[in-house]
């Protein structure tokens, strides 16, 4: 028996008074709550199809509401729609209620036996979900259930039920724009280079800000960045002394720290392993840029709040004290830079300087949220565990003269609900690559030891 057909006789044996999909040219979406917590504003991406929310969802929305994290304020962001769809002209929510785009949202609970069994027991809201899906395919519906969990998923479809991700916003991890590129080029236009400061260039193809490593037979090299406005490639800054104790180790490297010390590039992505120096790097920058040159006011880092592996539960103390040791690699960062700038054995002096300075600023992601940064150098660390949803609304924040840089490795994601490709920091480096204020790199090589290479390389 062929596959197809092995899929048919499964769904028959389930519901057979389902019509013949193909004509059936509306779907029904059914939404499971996590889709809802992940993007608030998934109902509108459902074009020309009917979008059913549970009210086993809407129950378990509702137990959320309280919670003073993101999951609360989705949850909060998506009952108040809801709920103001009532105020529409319609038979109600339970009937549907047409939006915009083709688009009709309804409720739904129906607790009356199905006609054919139903093989999961209804004590559990993901149940309950797949019962009412479950329901509308015996009505004849064309239904889709649409989960970031897949075991849901695997469950929908292991009844005949067609299952799907929600992937609305999402960009190709494998495919992304790497930030710089090599090329073969005589040496004469290499020296040419050098003599001129800078070189026009048949290629055109490239993004704004783009990096390009030029390279001859023998063995002379220039890397140059490209620029739109000239559509030439032009040398990178000159960079006079070390930046508080440290220099680019690699050509990836001058090219991030490029990127970062250009105050007309509003918005930096670092993307790469553990140990490329993204963090030090963005960190190192925004001291020069606060301390030295006076460019902006101040500097905020930030990261999600998202444990590595087993949660260790609540932690005592204020506010401050809590962010300390979820800061941790921040001021390990700092405590390094202070060594190497500050003439001093362990750079306390240095650190207790900046810290008392108030030019630094360490904020829990939670709470930029609503937020104006005028004239701030804003780093999110580990932005690969933020939804894009997440990521607008920092960016968002940055007002007049602010810089924002994004790090993080989209292979290493501990957000449940997140992979490499649907993550707020791929999807930023997809959306933003062709704008002139946006720059960024793709790091490789780990700098940080011989033991953190390997592990970068054989894990």
């Amino acid at each position: 028996m062929k596959p197809h057909e092995e899929a048919d006789k499964l769904q028959n044996q389930f519901f057979s008074p389902l019509k013949d999909k193909e004509s059936m040219e509306r779907k029904t979406f059914v939404v499971d709550t996590n889709v809802l917590l992940h993007d608030p504003e998934a109902i509108s991406q459902f074009k020309d199809s009917s979008v059913v929310i549970p009210i086993a969802v809407l129950e378990e929305l509702d137990g959320l509401k309280r919670l003073s994290d993101d999951l609360g304020k989705n949850a909060r962001q998506v009952l108040r729609y809801v709920d103001g769809l009532k105020l529409r002209k319609s038979g109600g929510l339970s009937k549907g209620v047409k939006i915009d785009h083709g688009i009709v949202v309804r409720t739904f609970v129906d607790t009356k036996p199905p006609k054919s069994p139903f093989p999961f027991p209804l004590d559990r809201t993901a149940n309950k979900i797949l019962f009412c899906a479950f329901k509308l395919a015996e009505q004849g519906e064309h239904v889709v259930i649409v989960s970031k969990d897949f075991v849901m998923r695997v469950k929908a479809e292991s009844i005949g039920i067609e299952a799907e991700d929600y992937v609305s916003v999402k960009a190709s991890y494998d495919k992304l724009y790497k930030g710089y590129r090599k090329l073969d080029a005589p040496k004469s236009e290499i020296d040419r280079f050098y003599k001129d400061g800078f070189l026009e260039t048949e290629v055109r193809d490239f993004l704004p800000n783009e990096y390009c490593l030029l390279s001859s037979k023998e063995q002379s090299s220039a890397v140059c960045k490209y620029n739109l406005k000239s559509q030439k490639l032009e040398p990178l800054l000159k960079i006079s002394r070390d930046i508080w104790g440290i220099l680019p180790l690699n050509v990836e490297q001058k090219c991030a720290m490029d990127l970062l010390l250009r105050d007309d590039i509003k918005l930096v992505t670092l993307v790469g392993p553990a140990g490329t120096g993204k963090t030090l790097m963005a960190l190192a920058a925004a001291l020069r840029k606060v301390f030295d040159e006076g460019t902006y006011t101040r500097i905020l880092v930030s990261r999600p709040i998202v444990p590595l592996g087993k949660d260790i539960g609540f932690l005592p103390g204020t506010k401050e004290e809590k962010l300390y040791h979820w800061m941790q690699p921040i001021y390990d960062n700092l405590e390094f830079l202070c060594q190497s700038t500050g003439g001093q054995p362990t750079g306390e002096e240095t650190q207790k300087w900046i810290m008392e300075s108030k030019k630094i600023e360490m904020e829990a992601v939670t709470y930029i949220r609503g937020r104006t940064l005028p004239k701030m150098f804003i780093i999110i660390d580990e932005a690969q565990n933020l939804t894009p949803h997440e990521v607008k609304t920092i960016i968002s924040r940055a007002g007049q003269g602010t810089k924002v840089v994004l790090t993080g490795d989209p292979t290493q994601i501990d957000n449940p609900y997140l992979d490499k490709d649907s993550n707020g920091l791929t999807y930023t480096v997809g959306k933003f690559q062709k704008h002139p204020i946006f720059g960024h790199m793709f790091l490789e090589r780990t700098e940080r030891s011989e033991l953190a290479a390997l592990a970068a390389d054989a894990m």
